[in-house]
Order: structure tokens, then C-alpha cells, then sequence
């Protein structure tokens, strides 16, 4: 006899978990619907149908009427934020899903969605079923029998997780899964705005459960208790009670349970085919199809879900998932001298090509090239084998430089640096128009991933080919090198293949967002100045280095002396888990400490910051962790990351990663150098010239934010500020606190910076409290003083605001488009992200845009003029250069030329600060 499997679904908690699991980089289809809680539940739907197989199911869902906890506390749940339009927009749909999956909604109106899966567990308990209740919210561990486990969905890469009764009393140390109501009475909960005690945690109250098992007991055995808590609990024992009863899951909801109903049934193949089309979930039913014709195929038993498919077999033509195994495509392997040479001559006669380089590792200074794949037309590409030898690939290389350096022939290429490199390393030079898929998609829709496969996927519905089925994964992977050439053939072909398609596609986006310029005037020109920059690095003084290491861990030492002694005991600092046991159960600095989700207590820098005042330790303890990362990620990690070729640290820059237009870099990320502290500084003094006939100069723009700022409001006090060329920090500290321009103190300075800096930002008067250490109602006032001063600034930022809620983005000063389609959410906090988004975006935007403009410009004519000097980094608004010292001058005079000329302001002038020195921290 087939065994009865029940899963009821906890269909709010399963959308919420989807919608903002893909809240960074949401699915939106050309009807402009959110479709990623829709997506994410029906994928999570699909899953468990087809993996566990249950022969019931169910989804319960909350109703919008009051519940029965609301009549005996009507601040229950008072403090959840309204649900984000875009969610409330998917429930329906997910609603429609399911029936279309012919699954019963579950819901009474009056009861939450715990209870009827409460209700309903217990009543499949008892007619025989093994129930799964699907859900990440921990309260449902109270349910949890022999025969009723909780059923946690994957998450951050992990598998589901199933928690039984030994799993619940384990996690929580309790005797029995029932417990998890006196805990969460004792400790309240903050999502659901129920009280607890105040001041006892989980920790506190696991352990007044292990002496007194439940509320009850304890609230009549107080006497045993001690001190504060002994206080606590007494006079907050009804409160106690409320909360246990306000936690505790129903089990006696009048609703029948319907074994018939919640039978899994035959799928509404046409509906779900229909759904899916509106919603344009095209891979899903590919996928979903695709797996029901393959069950199909096999013996069906009884009670398998695939056999209760109510419809005929797909036909070929619905099932298919466009891969290199059902597409019709042809690749060519072109390894002797007369196809090499058919090649060249028919690459010479294309206005356009793409191509793909295959190598044997991603290191662009050390990675041996194995082939080189092109295309020029749908489903036809050419894989050329190069020479096994490294001296031989230049020389067979000959023969495409003219094809190559053609200026009247189209190159395309998916991140064209990382193949400009390797294609340089051999005498190989590229020269434009050249297209990169990457980049175009990162202007068209900065926010989304740019990599093929994604990109292949959601245009042309195709799934390449990964390069784990080639060479394996983990310790068994192989090399390109090893795998034989057919299979290398057809993977690097199709490479060239998908991305010559993409490319059609991609233009047609980006010619019709209007930001061609942005492409072709500065991100494409710009590949071949980061190209450059990589190649060159930076040397570093490992000597330095070692210094500042052993200097780091004196200090350490010494902190973490102090802070053993502050409090008492000796534990790990760097366990945020062992440190939140010692600030907070131990040393009680605050009554309420913050906890994550997780139930751990945060202590997070956010945290910590505002905490400073409360005790000494946590000062030396922000220290400690502050020299502690400086330590790991700086100074003891660069050294690791010197090149064996040239000694030269490379680091990587990334075009297509932040949606604001800035460069990033990782390997060493230097954008996150810490200079604010006298420590972050002098890592710069391990970055140095090359020889001794070098100096590093570094120019840097001066206040750009605040300049482009003033450009785009065109408020005239401080328009005049920088034509007059007064300090804008000190101006605007003598307007807004009402002082004489003499009597701007530092402090006052500072805050009139963090203010400036602040507004730029889209601060709020709470923002800026914090940030000053100062009340809200002073915030606000600073605020509103700076607006009286600064109207235009005000008009500016409504008028901004305004328009992208209209147009749902904003634009650079040159064009370069930020979306920002939560600018009209109903939900405060969403809607406050998007508007300060809207403010700051085109300042930064257009900062990012400068800078670019001003690199290509500077390389270019450095290039003209074949100086030895070289650009070698950019950090935010700041260029160094390997600067040759005969040519100074020449130089000094290139980079202020086309820092300043290359995107001059609206009647605002610019201003760079350029010096020199022996390291980069003498030269900053």
C-alpha cells in the first residue's frame, strides 16, 4: 500500500521568501508585471511535486479579515509594513498557478494560514498521513510530531531541510517541540509585533525552560529567580501569558479536512500552458514539459503524479529546450593550413564577425591560448586550434592582424577586454568598432547579470553549453587542454555562435533607449584604457608591507588585552556569536539588543556605532575589528597577490557591475582601500614606482559630487560658492548655523560636510541625526535650515523625484539612465530607496561618466605622443600614474587638460589636485 504523503504549503511565507530572494535583480516581462514571487513560488511548487512526490497537497493562505488574536491585542502585527504593490500584484497570479495545478486554497477567514496547516496537520496525523508542512517560519516547530515535520525550503545554496522532533528539541534544547510556545512567549517575537518580556532573549528563556518547562510553571516559581530578571518576569507576567497565547498555532479551525480534495490530480496541461505564456515563463514550461514527456516515457506505477497528466504527449516541438543537442547548428574544427587560410579570406569579407577566445585559464598575463572560435551567421560558427607550443602562437597569429585591425570591420565579443588582452599578449592589436554584448546589456538594464548564459536564456531562449560539462567539477576537473578537440569545438563554437545572436538582439534595446552615446563614446572606447591599465599594475614594497603587518599586530595584541579586561573574560572577538553573549547577556550594556534573523544577537558595525557611548569596550572593539580587516584583506593579502610574470600587482576592472555607471575592481579591490584612518593611509605607502626613473603622480577631483551637484540644480549661493572658489563646507556652515564665515569652527565644518555630502545622498532628518549625533528634531531643523538657504537645491530634488516617477528613471548629464521602477511602491521604505536613487543617481552617474571620459582622453593622446609614462589605477574620483620623470610636465599638463575639458560643467568650474611622490600615499 502506497503510503500517504501530505505537504501543506504556507503559500504568504513561500512568496515573500521569493519575492525578496530576488529583490536585487527582480524578473519583470514586457507587460512590466514583477514576475519574481510568481516565478520563485512556482518553481518551488514544481519541486516539490516532482522530487518529493507527495500523493496530497495543499496551499493555505491568510485572508484580509482580522483574527482572533487581534480581539484580545489589536497591536498584533501593528508594525509590519504595508506589502509591496509588487507582491500584492502576484498573489492572484500565484493563486491562478495553483488552481491551475488543480491544488485546493486553504484559508478561513478569522485565522491565519499556521492555523489551518495547524488544523489540518493534526487531522492528516490522525487519519495516517505523513505530513510535510512547507515553511521557513520557525513558530511552526510547535506542530512538529512523529508524523508532522517541518519541510524548510533551499536556501543560499543549501538543500531543504527537514525537522523532525529530535531535530526541533535539539535546536532549541527542549524536552518536547510544544516548548517552542513558552519560548517564544518568554522572548516575544518582533515580526509580529508580540511583546514577551522585555530583556529576556532566547538564550535566557531556553534556559528558564530547562529549569520551570513552561510560562506557567515558571510565573509560579518566581521566588527562584534573581535580580533584574526575577523583576522582569513578575512584573510583566500577564504580558508573558498574552504572548504564549498570541504564539501558540491553533489546532481547531472550523475547516474540514477533505482527503479527496487535496489528492494530487491530473494537471490542466492547456491552462498551465496559457498561464505561463501570459506570464512569460518560457524556460519554466519548456522545462516542466519537457520533464512530464520524459516521465511519460517510463513504466508508470501507481499513484505517480505523471501518470494523472490529463492531456496527449507534447508534440517534439513543445517539449524541447533549445540546447546545442536539438538545435540545429554547424561548428567547424579548422586545424590544417588550407582551412586556416579559407577562413581568413572569408572573415576579410564580413562587415561584421564575433569572436571568442578559449584559454587555459583567466589570468590574462599568464593564460595560454588554445583556439579562437567565430561567427558571422545564425548557427554557424569556425573553432581555430592554435598551436600547442606558447612561442609558435604569435607567428600562426600573423595572418589575422589585418582582419583585426580592419576599421571597417565590425569586431563582436562578450567582455571584449578579457580577449583584447589575450589577443594583445600576442601581437594581436583590435581596433574598433568593436560590440560587446556585456556591455551593451549593462546600459540597457544595468541592474540585471550580464553573463551569456543568462543573457541566452532570457532572449533566445537557449541553454549553452556550461563549462562544467566539458571539463568536470572539483578536484576531478580537467583542463580545455585535456578534453578532446570535438567536444572543445562545439563549446567554444557555440560561444561564438550565441553571442553573435545576442548581439542582434541587444542593439535593437539599445538603440532604442537612447544611450548609443554611452556605449560607443565612452564604454567602448574605455576597454581598451582598462585593458591597458591591467596590464601595466602597480609595484609593491612587500617590505612596507611586513612593516605595517607586524606594527598591526602589536596593536591587536594590545586591544584585545583591553578588551578581555573590560570585560571580564577571555572569548573570541571575532565570533559575532560569543561577542553578542558577552555584551549583552553578560555585560547587559543594553536592556533590548537587536537580533538577526536568525535569533543571534547583531553585532554588526551598524550596531556596534550606536552602541559606542554605552561602554568602552565596544570602542575597542570597533577598533580591533577595524586593524583586524586591514590586517587580513590588505596588508598580509597583497603580497599573495604579486604576479610571478612581472612582480606587479594587476587588479581587475569591472565595467558591468555597478548600475550607477562607476568602475569596480577586484583582486585587490582597491575602491575599498580604507583611507579615512591614519592606518588605511599608509597601505598606500606599499604601492609604488616601477624604477627609479619613475614617481607615481596622482590627481584627484576636487568636491566632483558637490560640483555636478550645483550644475544640475543651478542653486546660485552655491553655484557662487565654487565660481568664487570659497571653502562650500565652510560657506555652508555659516548659512545654515547663522555664524559669521570667521567663526566656522572644524566642527561646525564637519558638520556642514556631513550635511552637503548628506543631502546629495537623499539623507533624512533621522539619517542625519545619527550621523551627527544628534537629536531628530535638530536633523530636521538643520535640514530645513539648509533648504532656506539653498531653495533651489530643494526645487531640484522634488523636480527629480517628480519626473521619475513619470518616466520611472533617471538620467546622467550625458544621458546614461538609471530604472528605478519602485519610485511610486506604496511601501515607505521601497519608495524612500527608489527617491534617494533618484536623487543621487545622476550626480553619481555623471561623476563616473566624467572620469571615463577624462581616462580615454588622457590615454589617447599619452598614447599619441608614445610617452613611457603610464595610467595605472583609478580609485572613485582619483587617477595615479607610473609617471616617467623627464616627462612631468607634459603629463601634468595632459591630465588637467582633459580632467577638466572632457565633460565641462553647467557654469560651474572644476577643480583637480594633482601631486607627486615616492609612493602613493606621498602623492595622494
Amino acid at each position: 500500500m502506497t503510503a500517504k504523503k501530505l505537504f501543506l504549503l504556507d503559500a504568504m511565507a513561500l512568496i515573500y521568501r521569493a519575492y525578496f530572494a530576488m529583490s536585487k535583480n527582480p524578473r519583470i516581462n514586457s507587460k512590466g508585471l514583477n514576475t519574481s514571487a510568481i516565478l520563485g513560488f512556482t518553481n518551488t511548487l514544481w519541486e516539490i511535486i516532482k522530487k518529493e512526490k507527495p500523493t496530497h497537497i495543499g496551499v493555505a493562505f491568510d485572508t484580509m479579515a482580522p483574527t482572533v488574536r487581534h480581539e484580545g491585542f489589536i497591536e498584533y502585527k501593528a508594525n509590519r509594513e504595508k506589502m509591496p504593490e509588487d507582491l500584492a500584484t502576484s498573489i492572484p497570479w500565484v493563486k491562478k498557478v495553483i488552481e491551475a495545478f488543480d491544488i485546493p486554497l486553504l484559508y478561513v477567514d478569522g485565522y491565519e494560514a499556521d492555523d489551518v496547516i495547524g488544523t489540518l496537520s493534526k487531522k492528516a496525523e490522525d487519519s495516517g498521513f505523513d505530513v510535510f508542512m512547507m515553511t521557513p517560519d520557525k513558530d511552526y516547530g510547535q506542530l512538529v510530531t512523529s508524523k508532522v515535520k517541518m519541510y524548510k525550503p533551499a536556501r543560499m545554496g543549501n538543500g531543504a531541510e527537514v525537522l523532525g522532533v529530535e531535530e526541533i528539541c535539539a535546536k532549541y534544547d527542549l524536552k518536547e517541540p510544544k516548548q517552542l510556545i513558552d519560548i517564544l512567549g518568554l522572548m516575544g517575537d518582533a515580526a509580529d509585533n508580540i511583546p514577551g518580556v522585555p530583556g529576556v532573549g532566547e538564550k535566557t528563556a531556553i534556559k528558564l525552560l530547562k529549569e520551570f518547562d513552561s510560562v506557567e510553571n515558571l510565573l509560579e516559581n518566581t521566588d527562584k529567580l534573581k535580580g533584574k530578571l526575577k523583576e522582569k518576569v513578575e512584573e510583566n507576567a500577564k504580558q508573558a501569558l498574552m504572548s504564549k497565547e498570541l504564539a501558540t498555532i491553533i489546532m481547531d479551525v472550523p475547516i474540514g479536512f477533505d482527503e479527496e480534495a487535496l489528492e494530487i490530480k491530473s494537471f490542466q496541461q492547456a491552462k498551465i500552458r496559457e498561464l505561463f505564456d501570459e506570464l512569460e515563463f518560457r524556460n519554466l514550461a519548456k522545462r516542466i514539459f519537457a520533464e512530464l514527456s520524459t516521465q511519460h516515457s517510463k513504466q508508470v506505477v501507481q499513484g505517480d503524479l505523471f501518470s494523472l497528466f490529463d492531456q496527449e504527449e507534447p508534440s517534439e516541438e513543445e517539449v524541447s529546450i533549445n540546447t546545442i543537442n536539438n538545435t540545429e547548428h554547424k561548428y567547424y574544427l579548422v586545424d590544417n593550413e588550407v582551412d586556416y587560410k579559407k577562413l581568413v579570406e572569408d572573415l576579410g569579407k564580413q562587415k561584421s564577425f564575433c569572436f571568442d577566445t578559449e584559454t587555459t585559464g583567466l589570468d590574462t598575463l599568464q593564460a595560454k591560448l588554445l583556439g579562437i572560435s567565430f561567427a558571422w551567421e545564425k548557427g554557424k560558427a569556425y573553432y581555430l586550434k592554435v598551436p600547442a607550443q606558447e612561442e609558435e602562437i604569435a607567428d600562426f597569429l600573423i595572418p589575422l592582424h589585418s582582419i583585426f585591425a580592419n576599421g571597417g570591420i565590425e569586431k563582436i565579443a562578450q567582455n571584449l577586454k578579457y580577449d583584447l588582452s589575450i589577443m594583445n599578449r600576442y601581437n594581436v592589436k583590435i581596433a574598433n568598432p568593436c560590440f560587446d554584448t556585456m556591455l551593451a546589456h549593462y546600459i540597457v538594464q544595468p541592474e540585471s547579470r550580464h553573463n551569456m548564459d543568462v543573457m541566452a536564456e532570457n532572449y533566445l531562449s537557449y541553454k549553452p553549453v556550461a563549462y562544467e560539462e566539458i571539463v568536470g567539477k572539483g578536484r576531478k576537473q580537467l583542463s580545455l587542454e585535456q578534453i578532446d578537440i570535438q567536444k572543445v569545438k562545439d563549446y567554444a563554437a557555440e560561444d561564438a555562435d550565441i553571442t553573435f545572436q545576442l548581439k542582434q538582439k541587444i542593439k535593437e534595446e539599445l538603440d532604442a533607449s537612447g544611450q548609443k552615446n554611452i556605449f560607443y563614446d565612452i564604454e567602448m572606447p574605455l576597454v581598451e584604457v582598462l585593458a591597458s591599465m591591467e596590464k601595466e599594475g602597480i609595484r609593491i614594497d612587500i617590505d612596507a608591507l611586513k612593516e605595517i603587518s607586524e606594527d598591526l599586530d602589536t596593536q591587536l595584541k594590545r586591544i584585545e588585552k583591553t578588551i578581555y579586561d573590560e570585560a571580564g573574560i577571555t572569548f573570541n572577538i571575532a565570533s559575532p556569536k560569543q561577542l553578542g553573549e558577552v555584551l549583552f547577556n553578560q555585560m547587559k550594556i543594553v536592556e533590548k539588543p537587536k537580533k538577526t534573523k536568525s535569533g543571534q544577537f547583531s553585532t554588526s558595525e551598524d550596531v556596534l556605532n550606536k552602541l559606542a557611548a554605552k561602554h568602552p569596550i565596544v570602542e575597542s572593539i570597533l577598533e580591533y575589528r577595524s586593524l583586524s580587516k586591514l590586517k587580513s584583506t590588505y596588508v598580509d593579502a597583497l603580497p599573495n597577490l604579486v604576479s610571478p610574470v612581472d612582480h606587479r600587482i594587476h587588479t581587475s576592472y569591472n565595467q558591468a557591475v555597478v548600475a550607477t555607471g562607476r568602475l569596480s575592481s577586484t583582486n585587490p579591490n582597491l575602491q575599498n582601500i580604507p583611507i579615512r584612518t591614519a592606518r588605511g593611509k599608509e597601505i598606500r605607502k606599499a604601492f609604488v614606482p616601477r624604477n627609479e626613473d619613475f614617481i607615481l603622480l596622482a590627481a584627484d577631483y576636487s568636491q566632483i559630487e558637490l560640483r555636478i551637484f550645483a550644475s544640475l540644480c543651478q542653486d546660485p549661493a552655491l553655484v557662487e560658492a565654487f565660481k568664487e572658489g570659497v571653502d562650500v563646507h565652510t560657506a555652508t556652515a555659516s548659512k545654515v548655523y547663522k555664524v559669521p564665515v570667521e567663526e566656522v569652527d572644524a566642527d561646525l565644518r564637519r558638520k556642514a560636510k556631513t550635511v552637503n555630502f548628506g543631502i546629495v545622498y537623499g539623507i533624512s532628518a533621522f539619517g542625519l541625526a545619527e550621523r551627527l549625533g544628534i537629536s531628530r528634531r535638530e536633523g530636521s531643523d538643520i535640514i530645513k535650515a539648509y533648504f532656506e538657504e539653498y531653495p533651489q537645491i530643494k526645487a531640484y530634488m522634488d523636480k527629480v523625484v517628480e519626473q521619475a516617477r513619470e518616466q520611472a528613471y533617471v538620467s546622467t548629464i550625458l544621458g546614461r539612465k538609471r530604472y528605478l521602477r519602485d519610485i511610486q511602491s506604496a511601501n515607505s521604505v521601497v519608495r524612500g530607496f527608489a527617491e534617494r536613487n533618484a536623487i543621487n543617481a545622476p550626480i553619481q552617474g555623471s561623476s563616473a561618466d566624467m572620469i571615463k571620459l577624462a581616462m580615454i582622453n588622457i590615454y589617447r593622446e599619452m598614447k599619441d605622443k608614445d610617452l613611457k609614462s603610464r595610467m595605472i589605477l583609478q580609485v572613485h574620483d582619483e587617477l595615479v600614474f607610473d609617471a616617467h620623470k623627464e616627462e612631468i610636465d607634459v603629463l601634468k599638463k595632459i591630465i588637467r587638460k582633459h580632467m577638466l575639458e572632457s565633460m565641462p560643467l553647467d557654469g560651474v568650474p572644476l577643480e583637480i589636485d594633482m601631486k607627486t611622490g615616492r609612493n602613493w600615499l606621498e602623492a595622494h
